[in-house]
């Protein structure tokens, strides 16, 4: 079944549930640092409020356990949203209950409401039968906007659409969607994949799934070390998943004949992970044995963003180095770089990769931008997303 979009559900004096994701940064002050997320759900709050829908935003905010916590209140975001939309936003005192129910039989057409932290409730985690009623009977529409919380079978992602007839995705939702399957159901070739981070293990199915779609798969960050190492190179004191050592050399084998995979063939190699460490540039075979390399070197820069220049789709997820350390963060830049000067459809995986291309300043060059890292890894893996089946019904 496809999935309807907010423009094409009946609104007007409905109440009208979104599910956003304002899980967003606050300073010691419980001001917003970066409102990226909240400005991505407001083509979607605006349509929905614009066609006369009772609008109710929900969402969570970090780690609360399950408990209130005014650490984790909401409150800061609904000033920002206020300020963004040119209009108040309300702040519910919870996310359901007496009080919660009778502030929504109050609200006005085009009224905006945003409900208190879902996971101050432990049942949102657990997607619990009567929480889900609960939320469920607050609204006659449900949209989902949270790309980002997609991966998670929770009571506002999943368990509150057993109990509704009309289910749609909001405008950021189908973007993500829509580019995610640019990069999986019918890809345009050369397609390079980039990938990064610490873990191969994070990795595994990701590059499984890729193996039969992509043209070149280009490693790096701290898992690039455990393909050397299983290629037979000494990699001093890098990051080594010693347990993946056999799998990662499984897959070199099977890639040859049907994917290009290139490893890195130099280094930013430093005495210690720290600024003032002594540093120097080597090649595979000359790693230190009491060093730890934290970037690729200039000749894997080169042989990188060949690649990249010359594909037609790029998916990529994880860092080359340790790039919040500036004298390690050269090489993630250049990828970055080197992906906005292609001329091909690219999509950023979440995570750092998200924050290397707004630092390196081309995230405006960027085809897509995931706004979800662990959903949009679990997509590329061929995993079903509980939020996105969850809209997939008539009504």
């Amino acid at each position: 079944m496809t999935i309807r979009r907010v423009d094409q559900v009946e609104l007007r004096g409905k109440r009208v549930f979104i599910r956003v994701d304002f899980n967003v940064p606050l300073n010691e002050k419980r001001e917003v640092m970066d409102d990226t997320r909240i400005v991505s759900s407001l083509p979607t709050i605006r349509f929905a409020s614009e066609a006369g829908g009772k609008v109710i935003l929900a969402s969570h905010l970090g780690r609360p356990k399950g408990k209130p916590d005014p650490k984790f209140s909401l409150a800061p975001v609904a000033i920002r949203l206020s300020k963004l939309l040119g209009r108040e936003v309300s702040l519910a005192p919870d996310c359901i209950g007496k009080e919660v129910e009778a502030q929504v039989e109050r609200m006005k057409e085009g009224e905006v409401l945003l409900l208190e932290n879902l996971r101050f409730h432990p049942e949102e985690e657990k997607n619990d039968e009567v929480f889900s009623k609960a939320l469920a009977s607050l609204c006659d529409v449900y949209i989902n906007d949270a790309f980002g919380t997609a991966h998670r079978a929770h009571a506002s992602t999943e368990g509150m659409t057993r109990y509704l007839k009309t289910v749609a995705c909001g405008f950021l939702m189908m973007k993500e969607i829509e580019s995610l399957e640019k990069a999986i159901l019918n890809p345009q070739k050369p397609y390079v994949a980039i990938l990064g981070g610490a873990k191969v293990s994070d990795k595994i199915g990701v590059i499984q799934n890729l193996m039969d779609k992509v043209s070149t798969i280009l490693i790096g960050g701290g898992m690039a070390y455990t393909f050397l190492k299983a290629v037979g190179y000494q990699v001093g004191k890098s990051l080594v998943e010693e347990d993946q050592i056999g799998f990662s050399k499984n897959l070199l084998d099977e890639a040859k004949g049907k994917v290009t995979f290139l490893l890195p063939s130099d280094h930013v190699a430093a005495e210690r992970m720290d600024i003032e460490a002594k540093r120097e540039v080597v090649s595979n075979d000359r790693i230190p044995q009491d060093w730890v390399c934290l970037d690729i070197g200039p000749e894997t820069i080169r042989a990188f963003s060949e690649k990249i220049e010359s594909a037609q789709t790029i998916f990529w997820n994880g860092p080359m180095g340790v790039f919040e350390m500036e004298p390690f963060s050269h090489g993630t830049f250049e990828i970055a770089r080197a992906i906005a000067r292609s001329s091909a459809f690219s999509i950023i995986g979440g995570g750092d990769s998200v924050a290397a291309v707004n630092q390196a300043g081309v995230a405006d060059k960027i085809g897509h931008i995931s706004t979800g890292g662990g959903a949009s890894l679990e997509w590329i893996e061929g995993k079903r997303l509980p939020g996105i089946e969850a809209l997939r019904k008539d009504g």
